[in-house]
C-alpha cells in the first residue's frame, strides 16, 4: 500500500509541473492579448476623437451651403473635410474592431472615455468650444476610471466555434435584449425622432447607443471569426457568420447616420461624453448577457470595475454639466418649427384657433420667442 502512495506521488510530481506550466502559457497569452487591446483601444479613441473635431467642421460647412444634417439634409458627403474626418473615425473603428479580437468589452469599451478628452482638447482650441475647469475635472475622472477598469479587466474565454456563439446569442436572455433593443430603435426613429430630435439630445444619442451596443456585440463575433479562420478553422462556410456580419454593416449605417445628426445639432463637448456614457452602459451589459464577462472574477475584481466605471461616467456627467447646446453653430437662422402653432386674437373674431404651420411664411428663430 505504501508503495503505492509512493508511485501516485512521483507520477503527480511528474505531471504537475507541466499542467502548470501549461497554465501559466496560457495566463501569459491571455495578459498579451489584454496589452494588445489596450493599445488598440488607446489608438482607437484618439482616431475617434479627433474625427468628431473634424467631421464637426466639415458639416459646418456643408451647413453653410445647403440643408444641414440635423435637418434632414446629406450636402455633407459632398464636403472633403467632413470625408476626412469619416476616414480618421473608420481607421479608428478598424483599431477598436480589433481590439474587441484580442481583449474583453469590459476592458475595451471603457476606454472610450479617452476620445472624450481629446475630443474636449481639440474643441477647444480649434472649434472654440470652451472647456471649462469643471471640464478638466471631468477629463481627469474619466482618465483615473479607464486606469481602474484596465488594471482589474476580466481575463476572456473566447468560444471555439460560430456555432458556439450562436448559441450564446439565442439564449433567451440575450434575445429578449436584441428584441428590446430594437423595439427601443424603432420607436425613437419613428416617434421621437422627427419630433424631438432637433430639441432632445437623449433622442439622435439613444438610437446610436442601443444600436451601438448591438453593433459591438455583432463585431465581437465576426472578429471571434476571422481569428479562428486565421488560425486555420475555416468559419466562412457557416451562415451564422454572414448573419452577424451583416447585423453589423446595418448597425454601423444607422449609428453614422444619427451620430451625424447629432454632431451638427449639439456642442460636440456634449454629444461625445453622453454617447459614451450611454453606449459604455449598454455594451457592457449585453456583453455581460452575451459572453459571461465577469464569470469567474472576484468580488473585489468585480467592485473594483464597478467603482472605476462609475468614476468614468461621473466624469462624462461632470463634462456634460460645463456645456450647452451648440446653437452658434447653428447657421440656419430658420429653424423648423413644431407642425402646429396656437395663437390668439382678441376682439370679436374666432378666439384660440389653430392655423397649420403652412398658413405662416416664415419666423425667425424659435428660441427666440421662448
Amino acid at each position: 500500500m505504501g508503495s503505492l502512495s509512493i508511485v501516485g506521488s512521483i507520477a503527480s510530481d511528474l505531471f504537475l509541473p507541466d499542467e502548470t506550466a501549461a497554465a501559466s502559457a496560457a495566463a501569459a497569452a491571455r495578459y498579451a492579448d489584454n496589452v494588445k487591446g489596450l493599445i488598440l483601444a488607446v489608438l482607437s479613441s484618439a482616431f475617434i476623437g479627433t474625427s468628431f473635431i473634424v467631421k464637426k467642421k466639415g458639416l459646418r460647412r456643408a451647413g453653410n451651403s445647403g440643408t444641414r444634417a440635423g435637418s434632414g439634409g446629406y450636402r455633407y458627403l459632398l464636403e472633403p473635410l467632413w470625408w476626412v474626418g469619416m476616414v480618421t473615425m473608420i481607421v479608428g473603428e478598424i483599431a477598436n474592431f480589433v481590439a474587441y479580437i484580442f481583449a474583453p468589452a469590459v476592458l475595451v469599451t471603457p476606454l472610450g472615455a479617452l476620445s472624450i478628452i481629446v475630443s474636449a482638447v481639440l474643441a477647444h482650441f480649434i472649434l472654440k468650444e470652451r472647456l471649462q475647469k469643471m471640464g478638466i475635472l471631468g477629463c481627469v475622472l474619466c482618465i483615473v476610471g479607464s486606469t481602474v477598469i484596465v488594471l482589474h479587466a476580466p481575463e476572456e474565454k473566447n468560444p471555439s466555434s460560430m456555432e458556439q456563439i450562436w448559441y450564446l446569442a439565442t439564449q433567451p436572455a440575450f434575445l429578449l435584449y436584441t428584441a428590446l433593443a430594437a423595439a427601443v430603435s424603432v420607436v425613437l426613429m419613428l416617434h421621437y425622432s422627427p419630433r424631438y430630435g432637433q430639441t432632445n439630445i437623449m433622442v439622435y444619442l439613444g438610437i446610436c447607443s442601443v444600436i451601438g451596443s448591438l453593433t459591438v456585440m455583432s463585431i465581437k463575433a465576426v472578429g471571434i471569426a476571422i481569428t479562428l479562420t486565421l488560425e486555420g478553422i475555416n468559419q466562412a462556410g457557416y451562415f451564422q457568420t454572414w448573419v452577424f456580419a451583416m447585423v453589423a454593416i446595418t448597425c454601423i449605417i444607422i449609428q453614422l447616420n444619427y451620430l451625424n445628426k447629432a454632431l451638427d445639432t449639439f456642442n460636440t463637448a456634449v454629444v461625445s461624453p453622453v454617447y459614451y456614457a450611454m453606449f459604455t452602459i449598454l455594451t457592457i451589459f449585453a456583453s455581460a448577457i452575451l459572453f459571461k464577462d465577469w464569470s469567474g472574477q472576484s468580488a473585489s475584481d468585480i467592485s473594483s470595475e464597478i467603482c472605476g466605471f462609475i468614476t468614468v461616467l461621473s466624469g462624462t456627467v461632470v463634462l456634460h454639466s460645463t456645456k450647452e447646446r451648440d446653437l452658434t453653430s447653428n447657421s440656419d437662422q430658420y429653424t423648423p418649427l413644431p407642425p402646429r402653432i396656437f395663437w390668439h386674437v382678441q376682439g370679436n373674431v374666432e378666439v384660440g384657433k389653430r392655423m397649420n404651420d403652412s398658413d405662416f411664411i416664415t419666423l425667425v428663430r424659435q428660441d427666440h420667442f421662448t
